[in-house]
């Protein structure tokens, strides 16, 4: 028996996401509420009707303001008395918060469960920060050894892409530019600036080759995601529902220095695999995606990882255009981490917010909204270095 035999459909039937960027006018639970109670309304239910809660939370609270986040949002969220856990996969929270929830609909266990993702980030002071991300990795063998940061391991990748491909400083800028031009036209994005290839070349240095604008911002933000069974969601009458159709996940080793090489994550490999087996679909079926680009390079590979080219040719994806909106397979059209913000715990639940739109033709700003064919999305989530990774795809 196949595991898509033994498991429920699950849809989507409501989601919400904060403002992200600086965001010192609320506390960790008046931000989680201000994703949760549109959700909610989007869903058309109670906060009571809700059974299980998934929190997505890398573990930030250990250095800011509350050490359960989960626990004060849950109830600033009126979700007191429900199944109540958190889930940590350092940046790929979220995915794992929202597969969790999936999890528990899927099997039977409840008919409505929630995932949200919080994060403050901004209350932790730079170099504090840079530790925790950090320690993302192998914290005994790189970071304490070596001094590693996460632009370090990622400047990894960029240079071993460079010297095996001949991906250049101008291909890593153009990933920057795209992502800034559409969070340009979202309204909740961290960055609103529009930028030019030069803009990127030119800011400053911060692990060669990468740079200032390769880099995304350090942000707080919030998501949520509302979940309910097939035959809730005939209870409900929900007019749109927007259906789970794969969930692949896998991990890569805590030490980079046994992955097999440093062009791409083969954890993002095995993961987009099984989402498509599961959804029992071909790259080229998806209508649009959004990847995990926490550095400019990371979006090249993710092309590559996923499927959506051959190995090698994810530069030549960019330089054509075809990840644009009106080409092959628009990525990213929310500004993608690198500009909409990257709330570390927050970006698969946000990820999932975004597609969720898309697949309803309700993106915020009508100009990039993607035209639907097949009406299929896919959302790549990587925590770390490839450490952990998530895909899910959805369909309309």
């Amino acid at each position: 028996m196949q595991y898509g035999d033994v498991m429920k459909k699950v849809a989507i039937i409501g989601v919400g996401c904060s403002k992200f960027g600086v965001r010192n006018d609320v506390n960790v639970a008046e931000l989680a509420f201000e994703a949760f109670k549109p959700s909610v309304e989007d869903a058309g239910i109670t906060p009571k009707e809700i059974e299980f809660v998934a929190v997505g939370s890398t573990g930030a609270g250990a250095w800011y303001e509350e050490l359960l986040p989960a626990v004060v949002s849950a109830e600033y969220c009126g979700l007191t008395g429900a199944g109540l856990i958190r889930c940590e996969a350092a940046c790929a929270s979220g995915s794992a918060a929202f597969s969790t929830a999936y999890w528990a609909v899927a099997s039977g266990q409840v008919e409505i469960a929630a995932a949200l993702g919080i994060e403050k980030m901004r209350e932790i002071d730079t170099p504090t920060m840079m530790e925790w991300i950090g320690r993302a990795g192998y914290y005994l063998w790189e970071f304490h050894n070596f001094g590693l940061t996460f632009p370090a391991y990622y400047a990894l990748y960029a240079t071993a892409h460079m010297a095996k491909y001949g991906t250049t400083e101008e291909d890593l800028a153009l990933v920057a530019v795209k992502n800034h031009k559409y969070a340009s036209m979202n309204p909740i994005a961290h960055l609103q600036n529009r930028i030019i290839v030069d803009d990127v070349l030119s800011s400053m240095v911060i692990a060669a080759p990468l740079k200032l604008f390769d880099c995304c911002p350090v942000s707080d933000g919030a998501a949520s995601v509302i979940l309910a069974s097939e035959d809730k969601v005939k209870e409900l009458k929900v007019d749109t529902p927007v259906w789970v159709a794969g969930v692949g996940f896998a991990s890569g080793t805590a030490n980079m220095s046994k992955r097999l090489d440093y062009v791409g994550l083969e954890a993002s490999v095995q993961a987009s695999q099984k989402a498509y087996k599961m959804a029992k679909i071909t790259p080229d079926q998806l209508d649009v995606a959004v990847v995990h680009d926490c550095f400019t390079i990371a979006e090249i590979m993710a092309y590559e990882d996923i499927g959506l080219c051959e190995k090698g040719e994810g530069a030549k994806l960019l330089r054509e255009g075809q990840t644009e909106i009106g080409g092959k397979i628009p990525v990213n059209v929310d500004g993608g981490l690198k500009a909409k913000g990257h709330p570390i715990g927050t970006t698969g639940c946000a990820m999932i917010y975004e597609l969720t739109k898309q697949l309803r033709e309700e993106a915020i700003e009508k100009s990039r909204q993607v035209p639907m064919k097949n009406y299929i999305a896919l959302a790549h989530n990587v925590g770390g270095t490839g450490h952990y990774c998530y895909v899910t795809i959805l369909r309309r």
